[in-house]
């Protein structure tokens, strides 16, 4: 019963408060009709376009009662931000740090979706993978996870020093809990302190985000210079070579 003048926008509210994770989709439909209650003359052809004659209600004798609008809406519940993962290392050192990560709310038994490969997760600039996780049984859940930085800086600074892997994974199914074990690797080239997010999806839904801190401390000392002196008031030189680690 909304009315509508000529170019006159409408805005429809969408509220989303899902209770579980898993994915929700739904369909937003705007069904429009003429004021008067008149129809419109179409007349369908081998060229119509077949999403059109989706879209229309047409009457007994061939004319347009009314037009479907209708939009796809897909609701991914996000988990609570959890505290922040430190790794800390010292500059031009290696450090090898296991990290386990609590997905809670898992939905065990959903089946993957069609599209889940393709989710908008999954981004070829990004360090992105795909695991599955299973407890024996038929069901199976999939995993999607990347590493988000703040800046094109801050990516350049930690893509060269830092790996992930997936090693290990748990599911209980009792508690809905599915643990992933991590192999992070940090070898900082010089001083640095960083931010990233650990972003994980389930392909039967669900998106959990986990900040990563990445430290890296002032290196050791390199060498001691000894200049010895040859007498007052003349110079005493020593040389030495600096290598660069970059092009």
């Amino acid at each position: 019963g909304i009315q509508l003048a000529s170019k006159e926008k409408l805005e429809i509210p969408v509220l989303f408060m899902p209770a579980e994770m898993k994915i929700y989709k739904v369909d937003v439909v705007i069904h429009v009709m003429r004021e008067n209650g008149e129809n419109w003359p179409y007349e369908a052809t081998a060229e119509s376009n077949t999403d059109l004659t989706r879209n229309v209600t047409v009457t007994e004798n061939g004319e347009t009662l009314g037009i479907l609008w209708i939009y796809p809406v897909h609701g991914t519940p996000e988990a609570p931000q959890q505290k922040s993962v430190v790794i800390r290392c010292q500059a031009r050192q290696r450090v090898e740090q296991r990290v386990e990560l609590l997905l809670i709310g898992v939905m065990p038994g959903a089946a993957a979706l069609p599209d889940a490969g393709n989710s908008a997760m999954v981004n070829t600039d990004k360090s992105s993978d795909t695991q599955k996780v299973t407890d024996g049984s038929s069901a199976t859940l999939e995993f999607l996870y990347e590493v988000q930085y703040q800046s094109d800086e801050i990516k350049s600074q930690l893509e060269s020093s830092v790996g992930m892997q997936l090693v290990q994974k748990e599911w209980d199914t009792e508690s809905r809990i599915v643990t992933l074990i991590f192999n992070v690797v940090f070898a900082p080239s010089k001083p640095m302190r960083n931010e990233a997010t650990l972003v994980i999806q389930c392909t039967s839904g669900g998106l959990w985000k986990f900040q990563l801190l990445f430290i890296a401390t002032e290196p050791e000392v390199d060498d001691v210079i000894n200049i010895e002196a040859v007498g007052l008031n003349k110079e005493a030189i020593v040389g030495f070579k600096l290598t660069s680690q970059t092009r």
